[in-house]
């Protein structure tokens, strides 16, 4: 393959993934990640400030289309329908790329704690992002809290039986799906 074909990233990921998958997260460098994706070490660098970022590839963009999706919602929504609405639009990007990627990441994150780390990471990244876009709606901050931690746990049960199943359902619809158990589950502690 040619070395400037625009997918760089997404071929970095590929490759990273593949290699941890066989040799381990710890024994693979990331001179071994751009040979086996057709790029050079360099071009790594120029998208990764190292390898366990990889694994974190797309977050900034979830966490805006999260906010950009509750934000979008209209102005009488409740917290949580605003949830909704930047769950389907995040999930709207998502691509069989993701799906066909998403069991080999869960299974190379569970094999290192430092990914395991990371991985949380990006979720309170994520989650953060939702509680400061409602609080930019004027929702009290323990409300905005509370409403982002429940749209995060949606999103993680709805990607993981996306790309665990072959049903023919979208994520924003599991996701949607998922948050509608979960209100429904937090209606009951009381």
């Amino acid at each position: 393959m040619p070395r400037w074909e625009p997918d760089a990233r997404e071929r970095l990921v590929a490759a990273a993934l593949h290699l941890f998958s066989e040799r381990g997260y710890d024994n693979t460098t990331v001179a071994e990640i751009a040979d086996r994706a057709g790029l050079t070490k360099s071009t790594f660098f120029r998208h990764f400030p190292d390898k366990r970022e990889l694994l974190a590839a797309g977050q900034e963009t979830l966490a805006r289309l999260f906010a950009e999706g509750i934000a979008a919602a209209p102005v009488h929504a409740s917290p949580l329908t605003a949830v909704a609405a930047g769950l389907e639009r995040a999930a709207g990007v998502m691509t069989p790329f993701n799906r066909e990627l998403g069991p080999r990441l869960r299974a190379v994150i569970a094999t290192s704690a430092e990914l395991q780390e990371r991985d949380a990471l990006k979720q309170v990244g994520l989650t953060a992002a939702m509680a400061g876009a409602l609080r930019a709606r004027g929702v009290p901050h323990l409300v905005a809290t509370l409403a982002a931690e429940l749209g995060m746990l949606a999103f993680k049960e709805a990607y993981a039986t996306w790309v665990a199943s072959d049903n023919d359902q979208e994520l924003g619809e599991l996701a949607c799906t998922a948050l509608d158990q979960l209100r429904t589950a937090v209606a009951e502690l009381d």
